[in-house]
């Protein structure tokens, strides 16, 4: 037999662990634990809401005390927030907005409300500190290579500013802000997510600068505005995230530069065309036991996400393929391009496809 010796002590542990199984059974020792504080679970990750701030008329930022088994997040990255609401949990994806370099063990999250939104606006109006919600560990690739480039461009617009936000207060450390342009697209002044302390780094920080564009009073922000606003952008690396037109035009713009390699991007949202949409239907979760009626426009990842199935997802976009299911019946439609597809034990994109008729997925 290989391996170390086992001690006196280990023994009498082993033995305390059988005895306290035994006498919990048939719940477990942690069982009980996570009854006095559910952070505590190392079986599910939670958790608790310690404040919630507003940013804007529609806008909030939860702080959260994940639970034990939460592990270290790199600035750009999301994870998936699980709220129980009217006895159904439902699961979204948010940015972390907060530095991984934070110091007290908190992370946060920044939520638009959206109208319609069930969660977004249950989070933002509804949540209150010492709310419970699930959680899954971070994931995602936006983020800030080792070393950090020397000069950067963020390019963002609404809500596509949280993970750039995050980057922002990691790289935001006395005499060491690389050089920094950010282009921020908001309707007024007013509705600019985290402005006053986007304007109070930018007077901290002379390397620094920020363009706030209002598109109510001065329109959109157009990429032929760039040689003006930042001169020297085919020589600065660049993240970008915001609309799924914004994203397009910047994909374009960098591509026809030849320096695409240059350019990340995040989306929030796939570029479905509704047009292509199927006939809608029922859908089953056969792993989860959910069901659901769908319209044949919204994506199948939405549809679960809506049934409290905690589905599969990264960049929601249809470029990933982590947002699969496999089929079990039925048919779906992409919404990118109208293509009726599926066969029983095919993997399908959950984020662009949606039920064309009455659909079964093993999730």
């Amino acid at each position: 037999m290989t391996g170390l010796a086992r001690t006196p002590i280990d023994d009498v542990t082993l033995r305390l662990a059988d005895t306290a199984a035994w006498l919990t059974t048939p719940l477990m020792p942690e069982d009980y634990l996570t009854l006095i504080n559910p952070l505590w679970s190392s079986r599910e990750l939670r958790g608790r809401v310690e404040a919630v701030h507003p940013e804007t008329k529609d806008v909030a930022s939860l702080v959260i005390r994940p639970g034990r088994s939460w592990s270290t997040h790199r600035a750009g990255q999301f994870i998936r927030v699980g709220v129980d609401i009217d006895g159904v949990r439902h699961w979204r994806t948010y940015s972390l907005s907060s530095a991984p370099e934070r110091g007290d063990g908190r992370v946060t999250i920044t939520v638009k409300s959206v109208p319609g939104g069930v969660v977004s606006t249950h989070l933002v109006h509804r949540t209150t500190p010492g709310t419970i919600v699930g959680l899954t560990r971070p994931e995602g690739g936006f983020v800030l290579p080792e070393p950090v480039p020397s000069r950067l461009l963020f390019v963002t617009a609404g809500s596509g500013i949280t993970p750039v936000m995050a980057m922002l207060r990691s790289l935001a450390r006395p005499g060491e802000m690389p050089d920094v342009i950010v282009l921020h697209s908001a309707p007024t002044r007013e509705e600019v997510i985290f402005g006053p302390e986007l304007r109070t780094l930018a007077g901290r920080f002379p390397h620094l600068l920020l363009h706030e564009q209002h598109t109510r009073s001065s329109g959109r922000l157009n990429l032929s505005q760039l040689p003006d606003l930042c001169p020297d952008w085919p020589e600065r690396h660049v993240w970008a995230c915001g609309p799924t037109g914004m994203l397009r035009e910047a994909e374009t713009y960098w591509r026809e530069a030849g320096i695409a390699d240059r350019l990340r991007m995040e989306h929030f949202r796939p570029a479905v065309t509704t047009s292509a949409a199927g006939g809608g239907g029922h859908v089953r979760f056969l792993v989860s036991g959910r069901e659901a009626d769908a319209d044949g426009a919204t994506p199948l990842l939405v549809v679960g996400e809506n049934a409290g199935v905690l589905m599969p997802s990264g960049c929601r976009m249809g470029i990933c393929y982590r947002c699969t299911g496999r089929l079990r019946s039925g048919r779906v439609r992409d919404l990118r391009t109208g293509r009726e597809y599926g066969e029983e034990g095919e993997l399908i994109q959950t984020c662009v496809s949606a039920a064309d008729g009455n659909v079964e997925i093993e999730l």
